[in-house]
């Protein structure tokens, strides 16, 4: 087996050639937000959707605009508002008067990377309108299906609930969020960084393409091998299902959680570890791997019950009980 994984940490260091160069490139405009960048980077890597959660101002869309800029994809943005319509985001069919047929008009969402911003201004039918491009990888309008190019990811930004004229995503859509980001404000010398760059009305900073598709896919492909071992597996079996179940693991957050995480969580938490130890240079992933990017998977997948919100308890704060408490393989 060490001969194997010794294989797969070659690929890795091969595969992974273009990662520094595109953090380099990033790093040009983007002042900070290592965390958001990274995290970016694993959602390309695992083929995954991101939900980016932070008040206004903070990157989150010039970091996405700039990911699709290094990469030189077909990039698409969405500015979703509340009178959006679904036509709006997948596009819809045009009767010609003179031909006596429909033809078909793709909506935004046929691209590679599709920038969701404020998601969560738009009513819940047109946020559901990326239910199945997310899922399926394809658009059905009228009675065509369309397949979307590959790679495709949305990547969605919302401002918190609480700020006014919001509207909460279903929770069937954002189960089909692989990571959901909370984004905080720099420190003062990301700030005074930012002031120095940005403060400006014209020669602004920009990126240059440096990946191409090919580079991702391939990537992907050496992720798909990277190595999970049994106990790691199990561990993140365990934490999924000690959401469900925190009674049988002896953790006390029984009356905290309303809903678990989902089969899916297991399949999200698993394909970010390999990520994230591909970042890092392994072959292999660590149970520190998996609970680095583990609040990243999970923290949009665990509903909580009233008594936890009396109680001034979060999604966050169940989760981490269950980190601290579940024994590490």
């Amino acid at each position: 087996m060490s001969n194997g994984v010794s294989a797969i940490n070659d690929a890795v260091r091969q595969a992974s050639a273009f990662v520094q160069p595109l953090f380099n490139e990033l790093n040009r405009v983007i002042v900070g937000q290592k965390y958001l960048l990274e995290r970016l980077c694993i959602s390309l890597l695992a083929n995954g959707h991101v939900l980016l959660e932070g008040v206004p101002g903070l990157a989150k869309t010039l970091s996405v605009k700039s990911l699709a800029a290094c990469m030189n994809v077909k990039f698409s943005r969405l500015q979703f508002t509340p009178d959006m319509l679904p036509a709006d985001v997948v596009g819809t069919q045009i009767f010609n008067p003179q031909s006596g047929q429909f033809t078909t008009r793709k909506g935004p969402v046929f691209a590679n990377i599709v920038l969701a911003d404020e998601i969560n201004r738009a009513p819940a039918k047109v946020q559901s309108a990326l239910l199945e491009a997310m899922q399926e990888k394809q658009v059905t309008i009228g009675d065509e299906s369309f397949k979307l190019d590959d790679p495709f990811l949305v990547l969605a930004t919302q401002n918190p609930i609480e700020q006014e004229g919001t509207y909460p995503l279903p929770e069937a859509q954002v189960d089909r969020f692989m990571l959901k980001l909370r984004i905080v404000y720099p420190s003062r010398a990301e700030e005074r960084q930012i002031l120095d760059l940005m403060a400006r009305t014209t020669d602004l900073p920009t990126v240059n393409p440096v990946v191409n598709t090919a580079d991702v896919l391939a990537a992907r492909r050496i992720v798909n091998d990277i190595y999970v071992d049994d106990k790691v597996r199990d561990y993140i079996v365990d934490l999924v299902c000690a959401t469900r179940d925190p009674e049988s693991y002896r953790i006390d957050v029984k009356d905290f959680i309303q809903i678990g995480a989902s089969p899916r969580a297991t399949i999200s938490l698993t394909l970010a570890a390999k990520a994230y130890a591909f970042l890092r240079g392994r072959g292999y992933v660590t149970p520190q791997d998996v609970k680095s990017i583990g609040m990243d998977a999970l923290r949009h997948r665990v509903t909580i019950t009233y008594e936890a919100e009396a109680e001034d308890q979060t999604s966050e704060t169940v989760i981490q009980k269950i980190f601290d408490e579940l024994p590490v393989p």
